[in-house]
């Protein structure tokens, strides 16, 4: 058993003095290598570069800075409509980028529903943030003008998880440095879909962060979604299954697959060419 760091008093705890943000991309987020993804399947794909991309629901930015530090011919979008993650992405992430690649990073505070954009190469939608819309109607909405949004030889990704524990309220931890992050499957509704998740952080004085994060889904599976995204004009939809190293745990790399592979819990990239 680990014995909690004594804290001498009127000292703030951890938690009291963590960034949640930062937090959150220590646990979830592999930027790089979502960044390697997504320019090798766009050129496989395309057979060309993909210089200007569309980060939906960007958050804090990560993924689009990691966009232009491909070079200099390379230029991000990030909507999203939550101002004060927009701002904390300006200084904590496009602050920090060098003059010349700040300058192409664009982010913009408003609705992806509504948004207009010039046209993209590749526009993505990670950390299954789409799947805020429950609705059938509006999500295929929401693909519409994905649609509309990209070049004519577009390409849209966007990532999932399922498998039968996604199904179930459930709690799971994993430790990092400093702290271990908690994901809290804590409803889910069998006859919508609909589940409420929450990230915990807790640490080594003990303290906690409950409900860091919040998150009101549908449960979206591969066949709805790529029903949707052929319904939304697509020509062409593929599911990007990870593979296994040889203990059987997630290997990081993703190949397409007609099948997937029958797991308790799994993460894949659905991308959809225009």
């Amino acid at each position: 058993m680990c014995a909690r760091r004594a804290r001498t008093p009127n000292q703030p705890s951890m938690a009291e003095q963590a960034d949640v943000h930062e937090l959150y991309e220590l646990s979830v987020q592999n930027v790089e290598n979502e960044i390697e993804f997504l320019s090798k399947t766009f050129k496989e794909l395309t057979g060309r570069t993909g210089y200007l991309f569309r980060e939906d629901f960007c958050g804090t930015a990560s993924a689009a800075c990691e966009w232009v530090k491909q070079g200099p011919g390379f230029q991000a979008i990030g909507v999203d409509i939550e101002p004060s993650v927009l701002e904390w992405g300006r200084v904590n992430r496009v602050g920090r980028l060098p003059a010349g690649d700040q300058a192409r990073v664009s982010l913009i505070e408003a609705n992806v529903l509504e948004v207009d954009t010039p046209k993209v190469d590749l526009l993505a939608a990670f950390n299954f943030s789409y799947w805020i819309f429950e609705e059938r109607a509006v999500m295929l909405s929401y693909l519409k003008r994905t649609h509309e949004a990209l070049k004519d030889d577009g390409v849209l990704f966007m990532d999932m998880f399922g498998g039968p524990d996604s199904f179930d309220v459930t709690k799971e931890k994993t430790k990092h440095d400093g702290f271990t992050y908690i994901w809290e499957q804590a409803e889910f509704h069998p006859v919508t879909n609909h589940m409420r998740c929450h990230i915990h952080f807790k640490f080594p004085d003990g303290s906690k962060l409950k409900k860091a994060f919040t998150y009101e889904w549908r449960l979206y599976t591969a066949p709805e979604l790529k029903d949707l995204l052929l319904e939304a004009g697509y020509r062409k939809v593929t599911v990007y299954w990870e593979g296994e190293d040889e203990d059987g745990e997630g290997n990081g790399i993703f190949t397409p697959s007609e099948t997937g592979t029958s797991d308790l819990a799994w993460i894949a990239y659905i991308v959809a060419e225009k």
